[in-house]
């Protein structure tokens, strides 16, 4: 398996001879009768935002759970930085910097901020059989991690439950971008969000961008993949059928190519 170390490009962007960050070819996954990817080829250029696009149904939440290790493939193939890798577990993904941020968040409510940021990776001080949680760095490094994404918390040690929509989805976000190195998957980021919130959530898209973190976003809303997207892929009927660059596309032809109004004219 690759390693996950990552080098940062120039403004975000890879050299152009370097492989891409993930290359998915022919991949095929079924559940009894269910053919939930029927030959899905994507590429994930690195330090850009792509927008992974499609009906409910139409395998996205599938294609996600076999790049985050939940399900193997049951055919195709995925590289990972040029090297094909065989995913067992979401902790195996995690190791090559793979992140997922999902609807329901994964935050504690009752936790701090600074928990929640280091949930099931907690820091300890001591030796031996001798360890004790340290408090200090964790709080230290969650300002640290918070204020480089410029993300509007005012205090770490506030509980989630005291924070805004758009607050709580900073949070699960920072947290994903602090320890996924390499690449971000976000599932519906804004569904939930006024307009201000909403806004506040795409500038740190943005910012995840010029850091050089590779960013999935699934989303239904054109206007914002028009907004932070680079590159979009549709997907129908668990097959891609069009990949488009953002700046040369419309919201109006990302939905004809969704709900098949438009004929795609791509597998990859």
């Amino acid at each position: 398996m690759t390693d996950a170390t990552s080098s940062p490009e120039a403004a975000g962007r890879t050299a152009t001879s370097d492989p891409p960050l993930v290359r998915i070819t022919g991949l095929r996954k079924s559940f009894d009768a269910v053919h939930a990817l029927r030959g899905v080829d994507l590429t994930l250029a690195a330090g850009e935002v792509t927008a992974l696009l499609g009906d409910n149904g139409a395998g996205k939440s599938t294609l996600v759970r076999c790049l985050t290790g939940v399900h193997p493939p049951d055919a195709g193939e995925i590289r990972f930085r040029g090297e094909p890798i065989k995913l067992h577990s979401p902790d195996e993904a995690r190791r090559l910097g793979i992140e997922t941020v999902y609807q329901t968040l994964g935050l504690i409510e009752d936790l701090q901020v600074w928990q929640n940021l280091y949930l099931n990776r907690e820091l300890t001080a001591g030796f031996g059989p001798f360890q004790v949680l340290d408090k200090k760095s964790m709080i230290s490094h969650s300002k640290e991690i918070l204020s480089r994404l410029d993300v509007d918390v005012p205090n770490v040690r506030a509980t989630v439950r005291r924070m805004s929509g758009g607050q709580r989805q900073s949070i699960a976000i920072a947290r994903a971008a602090n320890w996924g190195k390499t690449l971000v998957i976000m599932d519906e980021p804004t569904a939930a969000l006024g307009v201000r919130e909403t806004t506040a959530v795409e500038a740190l898209i943005r910012r995840l961008r010029d850091s050089a973190v590779t960013v999935l976003l699934i989303s239904h809303d054109m206007a914002q993949v028009l907004r932070v997207a680079d590159t979009a892929y549709v997907l129908r009927r668990g097959q891609t059928v069009a990949r488009r660059v953002v700046k040369d596309t419309t919201g109006d032809e990302l939905v004809g190519l969704i709900t098949g109004a438009i004929e795609g004219d791509t597998h990859g």
